[in-house]
């Protein structure tokens, strides 16, 4: 068996019927957009207490809701990479307080908190990495909205 040597937790994050996306500008390359979240690290509890940790740094945001929906995974030079993929609802956000390393980093590029409507046709339109990500927004829409919208089980 290949050992895991990354892990993300990223979010199809709606904010009602929109979806809440990054788009990354970057001197020399066509725009592209990103999901929010980011890399699991080790003081992370579990890998959605990092997807949460991510959408506070990112957004300043609080998630009403998170289920895991989807994996992705890439093979990278030592191992696999594994990208867990939750749709989640938005709580709240405030970009005041975000706290992301990057946004310090001007080589890094833009950061541009962006909504588009949540839809294939939208999705479709954008640049959106990686591909495997837009591909399963955009064959899934219905299904990640009725997955938000069933009730909370009780453990």
């Amino acid at each position: 068996m290949t050992d895991i040597v990354k892990r993300n937790a990223r979010a199809i994050l709606l904010d009602g019927d929109e979806l809440v996306l990054i788009k990354r500008t970057k001197p020399g390359r066509k725009p592209y957009w990103v999901s929010v979240g980011g890399g699991v690290e080790e003081d992370d509890a579990t890998i959605e207490a990092a997807l949460h940790r991510e959408v506070f740094e990112e957004l300043g945001g609080k998630l009403e809701r998170a289920e895991l929906v989807h994996l992705i995974t890439d093979e990278l030079e030592r191992g696999i990479g594994v990208q867990h993929i939750f749709a989640a609802r938005l709580e709240s956000m405030d970009l005041a307080v975000r706290t992301g390393t990057e946004f310090a980093k001007p080589e890094r590029g833009g950061y541009e908190v962006v909504r588009v409507p949540f839809t294939a046709e939208a999705v479709r339109e954008l640049n959106l990495m990686p591909p495997e990500l837009a591909d399963f927004i955009a064959a899934n829409t219905d299904a990640i909205v009725s997955v938000l919208d069933l009730p909370i089980r009780e453990a």
